[in-house]
């Protein structure tokens, strides 16, 4: 619902608030972060679908019950064609709901196991922003290229960070951990010369 909001206001801090807020890849961001953050695998994909499917409904309701629409979008839906947006993009959010959720639950495996799962996000929101780059960005003005710029660079940092972070972490845990012959010793025996 955020960006039908900050689509209204004719400013372009809004409007770049509204390309990212409208985005699929935010949509897939928040399936994701709902089980991320539960510890049920059942929580896990059925949050996120009722989330994004009732996220569905209240974003074209927002949309057709605001007179002002901002330039380059479809005005004046019939209630017909309304309703089988809502319909159509509400089945879509509770069907792909479901598996985003439970990779983000997934992603909570500590270390490299995880590191896949948590790479999910930053690579869709870098491949589907350039998509639209290639696809609608010359229709639509400076500011669309610009934003989907930005959010393929923050998409990539993202991604390098968790790698990195997971090799450090990797890295951190092999050489603070003691050696068989360490606790051997601290145990009180005695090593073999």
């Amino acid at each position: 619902m955020a960006g039908p909001v900050a689509g209204k206001w004719d400013n372009p801090f809004c409007a770049a608030l509204s390309l990212v807020f409208s985005g699929g890849w935010s949509w897939a961001c928040y399936a994701f972060l709902v089980g991320y953050f539960r510890r049920s695998k059942i929580e896990s994909t059925l949050l996120p679908s009722l989330g994004l499917a009732i996220g569905v409904v209240a974003y074209y309701l927002f949309k057709d019950m605001s007179p002002a629409v901002p330039a380059g979008l479809e005005s004046g839906t019939s209630g017909e064609k309304l309703f089988s947006r809502i319909l159509t993009w509400g089945i879509a959010a509770f069907a792909l709901g479901a598996p985003v959720g439970l990779l983000g639950n997934l992603a909570r495996v500590p270390g490299v196991g995880g590191l896949p799962f948590r790479l999910i996000i930053p690579l869709v929101a870098f491949f589907e922003t350039s998509m639209r780059l290639t696809a609608e960005a010359d229709g639509q003005g400076p500011l669309v290229g610009m934003m989907w710029n930005v959010i393929r660079f923050a998409a990539c940092a993202v991604a390098l960070a968790l790698v990195g972070h997971t090799i450090w972490s990797w890295w951190h845990a092999r050489r603070t951990r003691p050696s068989e012959a360490d606790e051997h010793r601290a145990r009180g025996g005695i090593t073999s010369v």
